[in-house]
């Protein structure tokens, strides 16, 4: 499954995770994942990607040459050992609750030409955040290569996810006036294959561009606190016999339709202010 860490996660290791969490607003875990693993991560990506976009709303723009794709879980064979991964359950548990769901699978993939987004959230922060500090969802992000500076690297500003957004365009954009802020508190992420991610998607982030020939995909895990409401916007569905197939613990924090059929999903988590294709700077 993984090449390292397959045990349980101490208390205080949590508790490490979680004020770095807190602080930062994104944490990391390098070599979660074997090469091999992410591979076929990679494969599984490439094949839901070329579907998608054969077909209208199968993949939603995120700027130019830069797109969004939702998946149902067992589009990916390795899903169970991502869903059940230690750190990711720990980490989840902790922030989240120990009956947090899983509400969205799916990938980000900036291809060749695309170019620095605006900085933005991925969606306005709730009152849990802004009136009690709490966290009420997370990202978890793998990425399916090896990331070279000239490939458009994610880039996030720590501590962001606190920000009053009041004066945020739709609670997600920053004025520009704050954009040398975010330039100075900005860091660039360069993971390799296996590394994994968790974050608030509140913090406040953007692509860069893609100045190589290389597309630089990035698979997506979305974690709800109860009641969050997030899952509105997602699609999630999985067949019986996959749901029968899946360790029972995982059952309880997966959050979505059982159906006999699984139908392609249109995408319904657009970001305007993304897709028009205003770049950042």
């Amino acid at each position: 499954m993984t090449a390292s860490h397959c045990v349980p996660f101490t208390a205080a290791e949590v508790g490490s995770f979680t004020d770095r969490l807190d602080r930062d607003g994104i944490i990391g875990l390098p070599g979660a994942f074997t090469r091999d693993w992410v591979t076929r991560l990679g494969e599984d990506i490439d094949a839901a990607f070329a579907e998608a976009r054969a077909r209208p709303d199968g993949a939603v723009g995120r700027g130019p040459s830069r797109y969004y794709v939702e998946i149902h879980p067992e589009q990916l064979r390795g899903f169970v050992e991502l869903a059940t991964h230690p750190w990711i359950t720990a980490v989840a548990e902790a922030v989240l609750g120990p009956a947090y769901r899983i509400v969205e699978v799916g990938f980000d993939v900036p291809l060749a030409g695309a170019v620095d987004q605006p900085w933005h959230r991925d969606f306005p922060a709730p009152e849990a955040t802004t009136r009690h500090r709490r966290l009420t969802s997370l990202a978890v992000n793998v990425t399916a290569v090896d990331t070279e500076p000239d490939m458009g690297p994610f880039e996030i500003a720590p501590g962001t996810h606190w920000d009053d957004g009041s004066s945020f365009d739709h609670g997600m954009f920053p004025p520009r006036e704050s954009y040398p802020r975010y330039r100075e508190l900005a860091t660039r992420k360069f993971p390799r294959m296996g590394d994994i991610s968790i974050r608030s998607a509140l913090t406040v982030h953007r692509g860069t561009a893609n100045r190589s020939g290389k597309a630089r995909p990035v698979l997506v895990l979305g974690l709800d606190a109860p009641g969050a409401g997030n899952d509105a916007q997602h699609d999630t569905a999985v067949t019986g016999e996959f749901w029968t197939s899946l360790p029972e613990p995982l059952r309880a924090h997966l959050a979505c339709p059982i159906v006999d059929v699984l139908t392609p999903i249109t995408q319904k988590h657009t970001i305007e202010g993304l897709v028009m294709g205003e770049s950042g700077t």
